[in-house]
């Protein structure tokens, strides 16, 4: 059976180069987003499936899951890639805003794990990865809630790393310390921006790893990004 591979908050960004990675070593791959039309260019391209999912419900979430699993089984990699945030001053900050922003990016995870991960320890197998960025790990002035997103986000990561890898389910963050090079975002030749292709044959490697050797995070920089 061919493998499957599921990934939530799909664009066309870094998640279109992992999927056309994955799709690329014939994996069945899953597209979920909230607005999956704008996936249909994607879909086609790699003949996946799309699916709606706003990943701070529940029911949505549980949703996605079940009709992807009917469709192509229980997905055998998760990639967990939403985020949001809400930039400016923290005095200024709307605290309904930080809330959904906290919902979709670590919450979110949550959710995502809370429908894969049953299933995973019942087969005994799995991979789950999540996106990190610079402020999983570094708290930015102005940027209050993306790092308690992404850095609540790295400890779900963290501890279900440590659970769950003696279960056969291998976890993995990802830290995206630095812009991603995109069709409005580029650099000047110098490679200052990440590639998403590159990235994505990270993640595509630490999927593969040996479970004697398996890594729970890897930090990506530019090499002209500063620590």
């Amino acid at each position: 059976m061919p493998e499957s591979v599921l990934i939530v908050g799909a664009g066309a960004g870094l998640s279109a180069s992992v999927a056309r990675r994955f799709a690329r070593e014939g994996a069945r791959v899953a597209l979920a987003a909230r607005d999956p039309d704008k996936l249909k260019d994607l879909a086609a391209e790699l003949n996946a499936r799309t699916y709606v999912c706003d990943v701070s419900e529940r029911a949505t979430v549980d949703r996605m899951v079940g009709a992807v699993t009917a469709d192509l089984g229980l997905p055998d990699v998760v990639l967990f890639n939403p985020s949001a945030r809400v930039r400016g001053p923290f005095t200024g900050l709307e605290p309904a805003a930080v809330k959904q922003a906290l919902l979709v990016t670590c919450y979110g995870g949550y959710l995502v794990c809370n429908a894969v991960v049953p299933g995973m320890i019942e087969r005994g197998s799995g991979t789950i990865l999540f996106t990190g960025a610079s402020a999983s790990v570094k708290g930015y002035p102005q940027s209050a809630s993306f790092a308690m997103g992404k850095f609540g986000l790295r400890g779900l990561a963290q501890s279900l790393a440590r659970e769950l890898q003696p279960q056969g389910i291998h976890v993995a963050h990802f830290v995206i310390d630095g812009g991603i090079r995109s069709g409005t975002r580029t650099d000047t030749g110098d490679d200052a921006l990440l590639d998403p292709d590159a990235i994505a044959e990270t993640y595509i490697q630490v999927t593969r790893q040996h479970r004697s050797a398996w890594s729970w995070e890897v930090e990506l920089r530019p090499w002209l990004e500063k620590f």
